[in-house]
């Protein structure tokens, strides 16, 4: 692509509190994944975040283990991912939700080099190592691909001077206390993990913990970069198909405008 991944990714939280949903890559079906994926563009989505299906989806809650059994049974696999990213690059920058297995199995500089074409400008993975995210990180920048490290309340000072270091693309921020659903308010331990990685870091700190609502958005809003949505909007094309997620989406992206107009960003 003529203007660099990284640089298209981290520009999208310039200005603004970016909107990142999710999809899981092959769900409901191989074909269904691309209509999400349009309604997220249509519907305000900055960035498009697609989950690899893996086997073994350790970090996932059961909605998103749900969906990943049901599009690894559709076909959906890595290359048919790349192709899904490669529909929606042109447009906004995409990340993939990748599991370390995954990318070995491809071989980390092929996986990274294939990742650039498609135009995935980011890389998340739940389970890599800490000890291995320098050296990851370091491939990862010389393929023009983004690494997102996650951080989480437990995660130490040592190790958050190592998230800090890593991460080229966003900072993935958790709750581990965090449920998926509608809350009332942010939890605390959402703000204290936001507030650390902004100390130690220049990366975008994005928030994911299971947003429900509009008004739970707007107070995301006020202190992270960017907020990711995952759960509710799978729930939501289980439902109701695309075109449901996509009308929520659009809620949360209204919601996320008004706080920058607040702001005046």
């Amino acid at each position: 692509m003529s203007s660099s991944n990284v640089t298209r990714l981290v520009g999208a939280f310039e200005g603004r509190t970016a909107l990142i949903p999710y999809l899981t890559g092959g769900y409901p079906s191989l074909e269904g994944a691309r209509e999400v994926g349009e309604a997220y563009i249509a519907n305000g989505g900055d960035v498009v975040e697609i989950g690899v299906p893996f086997s073994d989806p350790l970090a996932d809650g059961p909605v998103i283990q749900g969906t990943t059994t049901q599009a690894i049974r559709n076909g959906a696999d890595p290359d048919y991912c790349l192709d899904l990213a490669r529909g929606f690059s042109d447009r906004v920058p995409v990340v993939f939700l990748v599991y370390y297995n995954t990318v070995l199995a491809r071989g980390t500089e092929r996986f990274l080099a294939d990742c650039a074409e498609a135009g995935v400008t980011g890389l998340v993975i739940p389970d890599l190592p800490v000890e291995e995210a320098r050296e990851f990180s370091e491939l990862a920048a010389g393929a023009d691909v983004g690494f997102c490290p996650l951080a989480a309340p437990t995660t130490t000072e040592a190790r958050m001077g190592v998230v800090a270091e890593a991460a080229t693309g966003f900072v993935y921020c958790v709750s581990v206390a965090g449920v998926t659903g509608v809350r009332e308010k942010l939890p605390p331990q959402a703000v204290e993990v936001l507030r650390r990685v902004k100390a130690a870091s220049s990366a975008p700190a994005a928030l994911g913990f299971g947003i429900g609502s509009a008004e739970v958005a707007r107070q995301a809003a006020a202190e992270a970069d960017g907020v990711i949505i995952g759960t509710k909007l799978m729930q939501l094309v289980e439902e109701g198909g695309p075109e449901a997620a996509g009308e929520w989406l659009a809620g949360i992206s209204a919601a996320l405008r008004e706080v920058a107009a607040e702001r005046g960003g």
